[in-house]
């Protein structure tokens, strides 16, 4: 039992090196939304520069997602105990549905207005860049 927990530890430390490493590079880019305020791009390049922040986001979030129900997965096999596991999905669902509305009043407030579209994938961004940090703290505070 001590040599499986001991594996499962070391697992977990690995591999959470491996997604750190992993995105390292890429996520200081995919974070940078001034990257797309460029005053010489058109509306349909900034736009598309929005887009793909938000997709490379997306992969990582998932990423973090992913990590920590794999975490969550091998405590509940090591201790029988679900409950945690569960309790984080509903989390996550509850995340998007709070990142779809708050975003979306602000893109309704700034309707008709052209800004409207770049200021719900800046939110978008945000409070996805803040729910990756979250779980990388608790994930490194392990």
């Amino acid at each position: 039992m001590y040599l499986k927990m001991k594996k499962t530890t070391f697992f977990n430390a690995f591999f959470a090196t491996l997604i750190s490493l992993a995105f390292s590079v890429n996520t200081c880019a995919a974070k940078k939304i001034q990257d797309c305020e460029q005053s010489e791009q058109s509306r349909i390049a900034h736009s598309q520069c929005l887009d793909r922040k938000i997709d490379a986001i997306d992969r990582e979030l998932q990423t973090w997602i992913n990590n920590q129900t794999f975490v969550l997965e091998e405590l509940a096999q090591t201790t029988g105990r679900h409950s945690s596991l569960e309790m984080f999905r509903r989390s996550q669902r509850n995340f998007t549905t709070y990142r779809e509305n708050n975003c979306r009043w602000q893109y309704l407030y700034v309707l008709p207005n052209v800004d409207a579209a770049p200021a719900y994938k800046k939110c978008y961004i945000l409070l996805s860049r803040n729910r990756i940090k979250e779980l990388s703290q608790i994930n490194n505070s392990k």
